[in-house]
């Protein structure tokens, strides 16, 4: 068996494998003590190297997961879907241990196979015949997992005239409303800015719409932890921001900027299925 010293020292690589497999902290740490369990009863006598083995099972144990979730058509669940105790554990994860939000979107995207042929190969350098034996399949088949996931989630934007810009207008008012600043949003904003927004993301009583810098930038506020938990992504081929809260999808931030300056703001449920990475997130 592999001694608790061991396990102990490997638990946060297991930890943070598990995660990004599994987009759960929870999860992951129900992954990692299955993990023990095996460990503390198989016949790893003649074992060389036990974070490599360690890795191989807790990976076994995630996938096994992700398949049953596959099997019974569960499609990821949304951030406000999930119980706030939940979102809160897995956001301290994320900015504990500097994880791309964008990236854990991009992995609720992928198969079972793919999502683990990528986190262990490409996040991990775990060597593809390693990679295959968690798979069950060939090393080539491997690679091909990790093929298809690394295009998904490497695809970036495509060059746009006024992107520059219009970036960093965009970036300059959500920095603003991430801290609340009300002047400096009205500075960036048209005197005319529309701000529309999905009822399900707001309370009850909450306008739908409003217009004008001033009342744009008060009600912006209501969304400044979310803009906080908020990822530069593509959505149907549009620069977004993404909200994902602990690295759970939430809904997207859509900025319109005229004259270099932010003249519209719509925040949607949910985006299409059609999402991808804008700067690199492989973190």
């Amino acid at each position: 068996m592999v001694s608790t010293s061991a396990f102990e020292a490997a638990r946060p690589q297991l930890t943070a494998v598990a995660f990004r497999i599994l987009g759960s902290i929870h999860d992951a740490e129900d992954a990692v003590q299955s993990t023990w369990i095996k460990a503390s009863t198989a016949d790893t006598q003649e074992l060389r190297n036990p974070v490599a083995w360690l890795t191989t099972v807790v990976s076994r144990v995630c996938l096994d997961l992700l398949r049953v979730r596959k099997n019974r058509v569960e499609e990821p669940l949304l951030a406000d879907m999930l119980s706030a105790d939940v979102v809160s554990a897995d956001e301290d994860y994320l900015q504990q241990e500097s994880i791309s939000r964008a990236l854990m979107v991009l992995l609720d995207r992928l198969t079972p196979d793919q999502r683990v042929a990528y986190v262990l190969h490409d996040l991990f350098d775990v060597p593809f015949r390693k990679v295959a034996e968690t798979l069950g399949t060939s090393p080539d088949n491997a690679k091909q997992h990790a093929s298809r996931a690394r295009r998904r989630i490497e695809r970036t934007e495509p060059a746009q005239a006024a992107a520059p810009i219009n970036s960093a207008v965009v970036e300059a008012f959500l920095a603003a409303a991430s801290g609340g600043d009300i002047n400096r949003m009205v500075a960036l904003m048209t005197d005319d800015c529309v701000r529309v927004v999905d009822p399900a993301l707001i309370p009850v009583g909450t306008p739908i719409s409003v217009t004008g810098a001033r009342a744009v930038a008060e009600e912006t506020k209501l969304f400044a932890d979310r803009i906080r938990a908020s990822a530069p992504m593509l959505v149907d081929n549009r620069s977004v921001h993404v909200m994902a809260p602990g690295g759970h999808l939430l809904g997207v931030i859509a900025i319109t900027v005229r004259e270099s300056r932010v003249a519209r703001i719509d925040i949607s449920r949910a985006p299409a299925r059609e999402i991808c990475a804008r700067p690199s997130t492989t973190s």
